[in-house]
């Protein structure tokens, strides 16, 4: 990646920023969007305006087109390189909150793969060209030239941020290697991925009925109804997406989950209208796997 240059525009006014805003600056001189992410790696809440993401930023859009709003209001479709919205009012109250300065892989021509673990990173290192490589927390993120779409658990550990995503900025200068062409290796890897590929959610494990009875949640109009209103509840989510689908597969599991009343169709539904809000596959399975595990199933 091209690295910062002190040839950025700071607007009248810009006196006075922080640290992260002229990191941002920075980067937006260089031709990469940008956007700020609070605590968590998260990047701000939807603003009214754009509630449901629907001037652009829902993953599933085909064409989907850049937030025209005054704040941060939803990660990668937020993204801008100009530097008055970097610095003006409402975006600079957001900086003051920041945690850390994130941008758009795909709207600066780059590709990231992000390997999240030790054996995520060693398979990179015998199956694709080396490139710029930069470490994160867990892992490291793989830098190449050019855009593509993102894809999600390509393999175990492995995911690419390009168009349609945010990766956070780890800093100059703590990277090593040159930033290389986007190789067809990496091109196939969302090409093998089946299309809207979801792993399959396993079903609850059914134990005998309590006392030998007929279980009262086989009712079908009762079983029926629960299901139906978790998928209500999340479609409602206007934010905190990921914890409303936690919540509910946490309620949906503590009332259907010991007696083995759920089937897979059940849980599809459930996984359906998660990703139909943007959650990933992945961000589904972990979702199901922790309720369970809080519940002791």
């Amino acid at each position: 990646m091209t690295q910062p240059t002190d040839t950025r525009r700071v607007p009248a006014g810009g006196e006075g920023l922080n640290e992260r805003q002229r990191t941002a600056l920075d980067l937006a001189a260089s031709g990469v969007p940008v956007l700020p992410l609070r605590a968590g790696k998260v990047p701000f809440g939807n603003c009214r305006r754009c509630a449901d993401n629907v001037c652009g930023g829902r993953p599933n859009m085909k064409t989907p087109g850049p937030c025209t709003c005054p704040a941060p209001c939803h990660a990668w479709a937020a993204a801008t390189t100009d530097p008055d919205i970097i610095s003006s009012g409402i975006w600079r109250r957001a900086w003051v909150q920041a945690t850390a300065v994130a941008y758009h892989p795909g709207g600066a021509g780059l590709t990231v793969v992000d390997l999240d673990n030790a054996d995520a990173i060693t398979w990179a290192r015998e199956n694709l060209p080396a490139t710029q490589t930069v470490p994160t927390t867990r892992g490291e993120h793989w830098l190449y030239l050019g855009a593509m779409q993102s894809s999600n658990a390509v393999r175990p550990g492995v995911d690419i941020k390009s168009t349609m995503a945010y990766a956070r900025w780890l800093g100059p200068g703590t990277g090593t290697g040159t930033t290389t062409a986007l190789p067809n290796a990496v091109r196939a890897l969302a090409a093998k991925k089946p299309p809207a590929a979801r792993p399959a959610p396993h079903a609850t494990p059914a134990p005998t009925p309590a006392r030998g009875g007929e279980c009262r949640h086989r009712t079908p109009a009762y079983l029926e109804r629960g299901i139906a209103m978790a998928e209500q509840r999340i479609a409602e989510a206007r934010d905190a997406v990921h914890a409303t689908v936690y919540r509910t597969f946490l309620a949906v599991l503590s009332t259907h989950g010991r007696c083995g009343c759920l089937t897979e169709a059940h849980i599809a539904r459930l996984f359906t209208a998660s990703q139909a809000k943007g959650e990933s596959p992945r961000h589904c399975t972990d979702a199901w796997a922790n309720a369970r595990t809080r519940l002791g199933l």
